[in-house]
């Protein structure tokens, strides 16, 4: 004799239904923690992105301050005429650190020795963005706001200057401090930011760079 066909007792059924629950629930929850890690990993990925462009962009516009087209007008030569003072040379911050800053390069195919207004730079920190100054109103961001927020910005100076007296023709008078001086500009640059996506994602990128253009001050004694 064959034995009586037996289905599933309510009982078994519904476990069976409470396991495959658990198992989908498992499932779904394992799916969204792995969605949460990629939309995190995307958000830092564009928020480096952003701020490495930013940095790069900055450090090189910076790296041109004080270009003069002529550089050799403002050096002391034998039988010439004086020097002339380079119109682009002047930098803020000077000293202390800043979350803006103002300078100026030239831009003339061929030099005229005047500061004109499409050649006068600056950055600063407005709004949560890096605007960056071309020309003498002329803002435009630099960074994208889309992406991140900056909550920190500056840029801090370091000068050094080292005497030229040696190549003098005549030393300084006694007690006094006449010589001309070479002035070597470095700076460093930092931006703190967090994603536009994920706010609790933020970081922050340093920069350090010398400028390539030196600047005189002073003049051999007469």
């Amino acid at each position: 004799m064959h034995a009586p066909a037996r289905g599933l007792s309510l009982v078994e059924l519904l476990v069976g239904l409470a396991i495959g629950l658990l198992l989908s629930a498992a499932g779904v929850t394992l799916l969204a923690a792995q969605w949460r890690e990629h939309r995190s990993q995307m958000a830092e990925l564009r928020l480096m992105q952003e701020l490495r462009g930013s940095v790069e962009m900055i450090t090189r516009d910076l790296r041109r301050a004080g270009y003069s087209g002529d550089a050799a007008a403002g050096v002391w030569q034998s039988g010439a005429s004086a020097p002339v003072a380079n119109p682009y040379a002047a930098f803020a911050p000077s000293a202390a650190a800043s979350n803006g800053a103002s300078y100026a390069y030239s831009r003339d195919a061929s030099e005229n020795q005047r500061l004109d207004a499409n050649e006068q730079f600056g950055l600063r920190l407005r709004n949560g963005a890096i605007e960056l100054q071309l020309g003498a109103a002329n803002w435009q961001a630099l960074t994208d706001a889309g992406t991140l927020t900056v909550t920190a910005f500056s840029v801090t100076p370091t000068l050094r200057e080292r005497t030229l007296l040696e190549h003098c023709a005549r030393p300084c008078p006694a007690g006094a401090s006449c010589a001309p001086r070479l002035q070597q500009r470095s700076l460093v640059v930092q931006i703190d930011a967090r994603s536009v996506d994920d706010p609790r994602i933020e970081r922050r990128l340093r920069s350090e760079l010398r400028q390539r253009n030196d600047g005189v001050v002073g003049a051999c004694p007469a």
